[in-house]
């Protein structure tokens, strides 16, 4: 079994809520095992690069993953230490990431319950 390289957290918000966990439940078993496959990949052998990470700014990347039917979806992280923070994820509908979905992860990523991170 290989070891981790890092660990993985979720976000937290003040008010005690996981995004991308609550996010992920909202989805079919298929695309969660799909998406945590991926985040696992990144667990195992960070640094990672394209095509599953992407480096979107100084301190911020997304997961990559391709679904069933066309369907892409997108976990944006920050790495604090030796942890992956899952800030939000997102079914990607256009080319390009989004704006307001980068700014609601960096939103996340600066704010004062940044440390409020759980597995």
């Amino acid at each position: 079994m290989h070891k981790k390289r890092i660990n993985v957290f979720f976000f937290l918000t003040a008010m005690g809520s996981e995004p991308v966990r609550n996010w992920l439940l909202t989805l079919s078993d298929k695309d969660r095992k799909c998406i945590g496959s991926d985040i696992k990949s990144v667990e195992l052998n960070w640094p990672v690069g394209m095509p599953v990470v992407r480096k979107l700014s100084r301190n911020l990347w997304e997961v990559r993953s391709s679904l069933t039917g066309g369907r892409i979806s997108r976990v944006l992280f920050t790495i604090i230490s030796d942890n992956m923070v899952l800030l939000h994820g997102f079914m990607k509908k256009s080319q390009k990431t989004p704006k307001q979905d980068i700014d609601l992860a960096i939103k996340r990523m600066k704010s004062d319950n940044n440390g409020g991170i759980h597995e």
